[in-house]
């Protein structure tokens, strides 16, 4: 099995992989159904989830149902929980949008919901991250996940983020992290696909995030929270919705004016 999903994951050109996987993840939902794992998104239950990742996948990481990550399982029970996503009224912007919120998110009455990306087959606007198509402060919350890794000018792009959300608005931008490093490691002159695989683990990445990511977003204006839920979540908890042990949701806010 791991050996079939590092060949999609390798070979299959993002776009395309996106496509398909919505016509595999019924098939693996029922194949895998069980009462050991919970995904919270959808509320069902399985056996065992999927392994996932470059390289070496980890298991027990890709839900069979709504194709999450634990990332994608960690942000949702932070909406749930601890915000008024699903209730007041907001207008969203999602950029570069997980296909395991997108019909969710899109559903949901209450929300004005936005997507955009340059590349994505899936949005709404296509849009350079670097240049938003959008108002000032337009944005009540902004999700943008797993982009600024792959952006070299990612000042700028958090720039464009700050100025399209509202004061008084909030967003999460998670990043691959390495939460050992102190300083971001990034090297733009490294531009063969196997050798930023090396370095940063993927072949479009341009960096690995370091602790220093959340002083970065600061240096914009926002203000940023750390959340940590395996902090606050049970072990147990923690084991039924297979979420990682050290992973910090970076929640970033713009303050009202005065």
């Amino acid at each position: 099995m791991k050996q079939i999903f590092k060949f999609f994951l390798n070979l299959i050109p993002r776009p395309i992989l996106i496509k398909f996987s919505y016509f595999l993840a019924p098939v693996f939902s029922l194949l895998y159904r069980g009462n050991k794992l919970v995904d919270p998104i959808d509320g069902k239950q399985y056996r065992k989830f999927l392994p996932y990742g470059y390289g070496n996948p980890r298991e027990n990481a890709l839900s069979p149902g709504t194709l999450s990550l634990e990332r994608h399982r960690l942000m949702w029970l932070y909406l749930q929980r601890d915000t008024n996503f699903f209730s007041a009224r907001l207008k969203v912007l999602s950029i570069a949008p997980e296909q395991c919120f997108l019909k969710r998110f899109k559903a949901l009455k209450n929300l004005d919901y936005t997507t955009a990306d340059l590349y994505s087959p899936i949005v709404d606007v296509k849009a350079d991250i670097l240049d938003l198509p959008f108002n000032n402060c337009e944005f009540d919350v902004i999700f943008c996940n797993h982009v600024l890794e792959h952006i070299e000018d990612d000042s700028k792009a958090m720039s464009e983020l700050y100025r399209v959300m509202k004061p008084g608005g909030w967003g999460i931008f998670q990043v691959p992290m390495r939460y050992s490093y102190e300083k971001t490691y990034e090297d733009f002159s490294i531009k063969d696909r196997e050798e930023r695989k090396k370095h940063f683990g993927q072949y479009d990445h341009v960096r690995w995030y370091g602790m220093d990511y959340f002083e970065r977003l600061e240096k914009v204006g926002f203000k940023v929270e750390k959340v940590k839920y395996y902090e606050v979540l049970s072990e147990k908890e923690m084991q039924k919705y297979a979420l990682s042990n050290n992973e910090i949701l970076p929640v970033v806010r713009k303050m009202a004016e005065n």
